[in-house]
């Protein structure tokens, strides 16, 4: 991997023969004072070509361009003005005019005049840095003492730095002793503080910054003992350990250094001028030569070259100094804050800094580990590549860091990821040939990607690379485009090919909604697209032309709802009116283009029902009215016979219901042709009835059928009941005929399968229809009764179809039945539809139990009743377990509606660890959604999916070794994943769980062993299942269920003398031993890596107990500048406190822990720290703690898996009411009810 080199050779900063100016020693001095405090942490790189240890010699090696322009600047400086005190330059020169008493009688300098102007940002900033001038003209000093104390202010530390500290104190004890007053309350400060009055501070404060070095470009930035002072200051600050103070003074460096770039770059535009004044003089002849104009031109050429080594001598400290450490800062917004300026600097100065040596910097940081860094990388690169002068400076680092760009394609974050493929974009439109066909490869397939901004940009790539060199050069500009067909034909061409070769997707809508923003216009060619379908002569395949009809259709839909396909996300919320106006256009134009043209292309493909699908949906995306406002009445009775000839022609399930929703378009009464239309429905459903009519009496009095007339007649049913789905076709009478057929198929069997499915949806349609003209309460009520006994007439019929031999009769049963059943249920009678009550239908038990037994043998299959991997297509393999999803949810709806009882969820939830990869969002949701309905009676079903697995495994294996086997340790995964259900609200659970142990304990112990026999009760197992819930008792809890359970145990003669195993172990579940890591010795506190693992593992196994996932252990020995995160344990741990209890007497009723309760958990112990041997006060040390920063932060999370079940259940953490009495003590004897065993 090359290695970037630097243009400029290494030099040592500290050497006494390049150290010759009072900035420079100040600088150097501040840096060495600052070098063993740095918080830098190395960048997340995964090739850095440099020394992991080259921290020193980066502020002073080739990091920089001025060099030797440093080293000129310095003899220069030194020679200008004498030297100042070491180590620190922040006296004023001796020619300033500053009078020693005046300056004595200030006690306290104006501290909060321009922190509080900016905060505001009422005032103008030119006027407020105008008015610091003069105050600063008038005493140099104190007004430059106003300017620190406004950058201290800025960091939020309320400390001020007085005169007497200025003179007596270096920089670095300023910096302590400002430290050790930073003793906020809070670990925000004004960069990141929340609330109005501190939404516009960080603008105003680089504003601020901008307008101080341009108002004193002329005059104060080349003084020398201002801005140098200044610099020092922040360079100091920006290596501290505080937080704020290194991010504030970060930021105002970066602006400071930004602001110096642009001043730079006027001298050196002056400079340019300066020469060809002074050449075009000088070639002057002898007479018209003027000598005083050559010197004053001499004298100026000499002046700005002084001021351009001053800024660049103040540029390279700030880079020095302040940018090689921070940005690989341990704070994110840092190192961002580094990235976007460097990007600023190459952009206004690219002569200066555009080279290798400050671009390997943003290579580098293209590897950082947090999203807003790389972001701010991408976005200083697009500012360099969009530049087409200056790529040609850019080819090294784009050789060395392309892979990585392209890897970024695929970053986790969607915004990084459009960046770089935008960046990438306009590496491929200004640096030719960079990118290889594998690069450009790799990016193809994000056309398909679920997030639109992604899929867009690379959309937009795409066109760029495959369509623009073959389409933009044809094509003319501005409107010529839209006009040249050969283009049109060369993009619709090219398009074809990349969506049928590259095989990436298998649906073009997601192709044309990636290259809308920037294809539009072509997409939009409506013409050239149906030109291309109906000329004979342009050698489309079938898949092309199947292809190019999806295009049109997806195009067609674009452009008249604005919205991407499903699956698809955007972040907007909706159109503009621009867009609203233009979308409307389009659907104008759309429609009157494509309505003489539709009858004609369904014409030429009538005969391929996978064309002729999409192009019926052509009709959803009309303005229907034009049919009447254009006259073009009679393109609608071509596209009405066309329409009938293609239903009489097809039996397919998406050509029908794609022709019966195109007719239900045009059946609308406020059309005009409304008349027309509902003639032709009739015309058509009367000929499908009668064939119909022909077919069944030919079905009922023929003993045999051919497949011929078998097919015929399951095509007309088709056809009748797709159309039955979106037309009322009550007045043809339907249902007797079809019912009186599916009951000559229950009673016989004769009838074939390919009838009956059409027939059972065809008479379902029937009843529903029937229901809607049951429309208010004046029906009278033999209508009610005759739509009662046709539903439980098909119910009874679905019921006995359960039970065919074909599945998909079966399947299909199902799903009519449970749809009817939800449609019948109580529900229907909200809402004011009382009159309904009549209709509404409980199941039979007989009923509900065939139900729950399909529901085993059709959906909850073993792997091997699947069939075999390599026999089944995958494709085929997702549809069918998309229909048994579809089955569970059927199943769960009932369930969760009251159609079922509810108790029959146990056989949903009992195969909840079993099928979790397949089944678990639905079970998980209906879980859910039972615990809203009822706690108590969901924590009981809980249990018994228990016991009805255990007592399976029971009656299969026998009591003996029942706990070594998989079956019981798949049994004991699935009671940890029910304890996790009950959340992390131990307190609001409390009742519940301790019911289910008792409940379990009973169970256990429910059958006893033979006489005589020393055997173990043949249930007792069941206790080690009913551990896995231990971790969600209480310890007060824990206790009286061991009391229950030794009087319990009591009971049994046959105890032996020694504990049974289960009880060994159900007992260790609920003794306070298993809790001894709640209260950790103070003495012996866990490490920070045993913390970190002890949370990985809570991941895999959440199952410990609750008190050990919200106890702390006492604090480690925390030096003097920690994390910012350290302030926050103490109240999570007092949370942690307040919902475990320490006794018994805390929880013994359910209310908030009063105040001197509280106080009990704030004790010293969660305080502590290392004696001090310096003796410094302790209060102010611990108040150090909240705002200071270690370089590994701490962080602890309680990993739940179920926490988000009860954002709905629990929208009041703090109420801790429960079903008992108030005042009532949960573990009563009486409450738990000892003595009913």
């Amino acid at each position: 991997m090359p290695t970037l080199r630097s243009s400029s050779r290494l030099h040592s900063s500290s050497s006494p023969s390049s150290v010759s100016s009072p900035l420079h020693r100040t600088v150097g001095s501040t840096l060495r004072a600052l070098s063993t405090s740095s918080s830098s942490i190395n960048l997340p790189c995964d090739d850095r070509d440099s020394d992991p240890s080259e921290g020193h010699s980066l502020s002073t090696d080739e990091g920089s361009d001025f060099e030797e322009s440093l080293r000129r600047n310095v003899r220069k400086r030194s020679a200008k003005r004498p030297l100042r005190t070491p180590p620190v330059a922040k006296h004023p020169k001796k020619g300033s005019q500053i009078v020693e008493g005046k300056i004595q009688k200030k006690s306290e300098p104006p501290t909060s005049d321009l922190f509080d102007s900016v905060k505001t940002a009422k005032s103008d900033m030119q006027s407020l840095v105008d008015e610091w001038l003069e105050s600063y003209k008038q005493d140099e000093e104190a007004g430059f003492l106003e300017l620190i104390n406004f950058f201290i202010r800025s960091c939020g530390c309320k400390g001020t730095v007085t005169p007497e500290m200025f003179k007596k104190m270096s920089n670095s004890e300023i910096i302590r002793h400002l430290t050790e007053q930073f003793n906020e309350d809070s670990g925000d400060y004004p960069l990141t503080a929340q609330g109005p009055s501190w939404k516009k501070f960080q603008g105003s404060f680089c504003e601020f910054v901008r307008t101080l070095v341009y108002q004193c470009q002329y005059s104060l930035l080349y003084d020398g003992f201002p801005m140098d002072n200044l610099i020092s200051l922040l360079t100091g600050l920006s290596d501290s350990q505080v937080r704020a103070f290194r991010h504030t003074s970060t930021l105002a460096a970066m602006k400071l250094m930004t602001s110096l770039v642009r001043v730079a770059l006027q001298l050196s535009l002056h400079k340019d001028n300066n020469q060809r004044q002074y050449e075009a003089e000088r070639n002057k002849g002898p007479g018209q030569r003027a000598p005083e104009r050559l010197e004053s031109l001499l004298e100026k050429r000499k002046e700005l070259q002084e001021h351009q080594e001053e800024i660049e001598g103040m540029m390279n400290a700030i880079f020095r100094g302040v940018f090689v450490h921070r940005y690989r800062d341990i704070l994110p917004e840092i190192r961002a804050i580094c990235m976007e300026e460097i990007g600023c600097w190459m952009q206004s100065y690219s002569t200066s800094f555009l080279t290798d040596s400050y671009l390997k910097y943003i290579g580098w940081t293209l590897h950082d580990k947090h999203r807003e860094v790389r972001l701010k990388c991408l976005k200083a690169l697009k500012g360099l590549y969009s530049n087409q002068e200056l790529t040609s400076r850019l080819e090294l680092f784009t050789s060395r860091f392309k892979d990585r760009m392209v890897s970024m394609v695929m970053d986790r974050e969607y915004d990084v990821a459009v960046e770089a493929v935008r960046l990438l974009t306009l590496i491929l439109k200004n640096m030719e040939g960079v990118l290889t066909s594998a690069d450009c490869e790799s990016i193809y397939p994000v056309v398909y990607a679920s997030n639109r901004a992604l899929a867009s940009a690379a959309g937009e790539f795409l066109y760029w690379k495959l369509f623009y060199p073959e389409c933009g050069t044809k094509a003319g500009v501005g409107r010529e485009r839209r006009r040249s067909p050969s283009a049109q034909r060369t993009f619709f061409h090219l398009l074809l090919s990349f969506f049928v070769e590259s095989e990436l997707h298998d649906h073009a809508a997601y192709l044309v909604d990636s290259l809308w923003d920037c294809a539009g216009t072509q997409l939009k060619d409506w013409e050239s697209m149906t030109s291309l379908l109906l000329q004979k002569d342009q050698n489309l395949g079938n898949v092309q032309e199947n292809t190019l009809i999806e295009i049109l259709v997806s195009s067609a839909r674009q452009a008249a709802e604005g919205h991407p396909p499903v699956g698809r996300v955007t972040g907007r919320k909706g159109l503009t009116a621009k867009e609203r106006k233009l979308q409307a256009d389009d659907k104008v134009k759309l429609t009157e283009h494509l309505i003489p043209l539709l009858p004609q292309l369904l014409a030429k493909f009538s005969a391929d029902a996978e064309k002729v699908a999409p192009l019926l949906q052509l009709l959803n995306y009309f303005d229907l009215s034009i049919y009447c406002t254009r006259r073009l009445e009679k393109h609608l009775e071509l596209l009405l016979q066309q329409l009938q000839e293609v239903v009489v022609k097809h039996a397919e399930p998406a050509v029908l219901e794609a022709g019966a929703h195109a007719l239900y378009l045009l059946c609308k009464p406020e059309f005009t042709f409304f008349s027309r239309v509902d003639f032709a429905r009739s015309q058509l459903v009367d000929l499908l009835t009668d064939r119909f009519q022909q077919e069944l009496d030919e079905l009922l009095q023929s003993s045999f059928l051919d497949e011929d007339e078998v097919y015929s007649l399951a095509a007309t049913l088709k056809r009748l009941s797709a159309f039955y789905n979106a037309h009322d076709l009550t007045r043809w009478e339907l249902y007797e005929p079809c019912y009186g057929l599916l009951r000559k198929a229950v009673d016989t069997g004769e009838v074939p399968h390919q009838v009956v499915l059409p027939a059972l949806t065809l008479v379902y349609f029937s009843i529903l229809w029937t229901l809607t003209h049951i429309s208010g309460p004046d029906a009278s009520q033999k209508q009610v009764l005759d739509l009662k006994s046709r539903m439980v007439a098909f119910c009874e019929l679905c019921q006995s179809c359960l039970s065919d031999v074909d599945p998909e009769i079966q399947e299909q049963a199902f799903v009519l039945l449970s749809d009817m059943l939800l449609i019948f249920s109580p529900q229907m009678i909200l809402g004011g539809r009382d009159f309904l009550r009549p209709l509404i239908f409980f199941p039979e038990a007989s009923l509900q139990s065939e139900l729950a037994s399909f529901l085993m043998d059709h959906v909850f299959l073993q792997p091997g009743d699947l069939g075999s991997g390599h026999s089944q297509d995958d494709h085929v393999q997702i549809e069918q377990l998309h229909q048994r999803r579809r089955l569970l949810a059927g199943f769960c709806k009932l369930l969760l509606y009251g159609v079922l009882e509810l108790d029959a969820a146990s056989d949903v939830f009992k195969h909840y660890n079993k099928f979790y990869n397949d089944y678990g969002d639905i079970i998980k949701e209906t879980l859910t959604r039972a615990r809203q309905i009822d706690r108590s009676h969901c924590s009981r079903i809980l249990l018994l999916s228990l016991k009805q697995l255990y007592t399976e495994l029971l009656q299969e294996q026998g009591p003996q070794g029942l706990s070594e086997l998989p079956a019981f340790i798949e049994m004991r995964d699935l009671a940890r994943r029910f304890a996790l259900s009950f959340g992390p609200q131990q307190l609001h659970n409390r009742d519940l769980v301790v019911m289910l142990h008792k409940e379990g304990i009973k169970f256990s112990l429910s059958e006893l062993p033979p006489p005589g026999s020393s055997s173990e009760p043949p249930n007792l197992a069941f206790l080690e299942l009913l551990s896995e819930f231990s971790p969600r008792l209480f310890h007060q809890d824990k206790q009286l269920l061991l009391s229950y359970l030794e009087k319990c145990l009591q009971r049994v003669s046959q105890a032996p003398g020694h504990q049974w195993g289960p009880v060994t172990t159900y007992c260790h579940s609920l003794s306070p031993v298993e809790s001894a890591a709640e209260a950790s010795p103070q003495g012996h506190p866990r490490s920070k890596k045993r913390r970190i693992e002890g949370l990985c593992k809570a991941e895999e196994d959440v199952s410990s107990s609750q008190e050990e996932s919200l106890q702390l252990p006492s604090l480690l020995h925390t030096p003097i500048l920690t994390s910012t995160t350290v302030k926050s344990r103490p109240l999570l741990e007092e949370l942690g406190e307040m919902e475990e209890g320490s006794s018994a007497s805390d929880f013994t009723h359910d209310r908030p822990l009063s105040g001197p309760q509280r106080s009990r958990f704030l004790g010293t112990q969660y305080f502590q720290t290392s004696h001090n041997p310096s003796g410094l006060d302790h209060g102010n040390q611990l108040t150090r703690l909240s705002l200071m920063e270690e370089d590994e932060e701490e962080e602890l999370e309680i990993l739940d898996e179920s926490s988000e079940e009860w954002q709905d259940i629990d929208k009041q953490p703090g109420d801790h009411s429960s079903s008992s009495e108030p005042g009532l003590d949960l573990l009563d004897t009486t409450e738990l009810n000892i003595e009913d065993f």
